[in-house]
């Protein structure tokens, strides 16, 4: 991934909020058939890994070598940023449209479980993890569901853990202006409907802005 130096995001605290607050991660691997893309919802485990599952109709557990290093891709909010948003515009129209974004690149092994203990784990963190963001008190859990239809659901799936090995993260939002037109992006980008977006940035505001 392109990262220039005022992008680079360095924050471990910001990048696992990203990998949290957008846990649908695109995992990406080379295998005999040619490259191929999963979207699956992944969290972030103990001992440096990320916890998932994927279906047992999914050939990604067949055609990916067990400790193959695999890509997983979290991605942030985003926003398109038109030149119109800048004050110093009409100054010198020395601006060009661009893409505001933040994205989070996971390298490591990945080990496929499939045993129904390393199983029933992982849905049961993947489960409490946004129950309890959605619903609260009221959280479903593994046990509200009758036992024999749970293992029937549980049959149906296979477990992994990605061994963290290398992350790359980037934050793209407008630190390269000048206060006036970072400003002027978050505005835009309130005005535009982009207002996750625009809250990054006023959140992560430079120092001289």
């Amino acid at each position: 991934m392109y990262i220039p130096p005022h992008f680079h995001e360095i924050d471990p605290q910001e990048i696992a909020a990203l990998i949290e607050a957008s846990p649908l991660a695109c995992i990406v691997a080379q295998t005999s058939e040619g490259l191929i893309a999963n979207h699956v919802p992944l969290l972030a485990g103990p001992g440096g890994t990320l916890i998932g599952h994927v279906a047992l109709a999914n050939d990604m557990h067949r055609l990916i070598a067990e400790g193959q290093e695999v890509l997983a891709i979290f991605r942030g909010e985003d926003g398109y940023v038109s030149p119109n948003f800048y004050p110093t515009k009409p100054e010198h129209h020395r601006h060009v449209p661009t893409w505001n974004h933040q994205v989070v690149h996971v390298h490591g092994g990945i080990a496929f479980q499939h045993d129904e203990h390393a199983k029933r784990a992982a849905v049961g963190l993947l489960t409490r993890s946004h129950e309890r963001r959605v619903n609260g008190a009221e959280a479903w859990r593994m046990a509200d569901a009758p036992a024999d239809y749970m293992q029937q659901m549980l049959a149906g799936i296979v477990a992994f853990r990605i061994a963290i090995r290398r992350t790359l993260a980037k934050s793209k939002l407008s630190q390269n202006r000048e206060a006036p037109d970072y400003h002027g992006a978050i505005a835009g980008l309130r005005a535009s409907g982009r207002e996750a977006m625009a809250e990054a940035m006023a959140r992560r505001r430079p120092k001289d802005a």
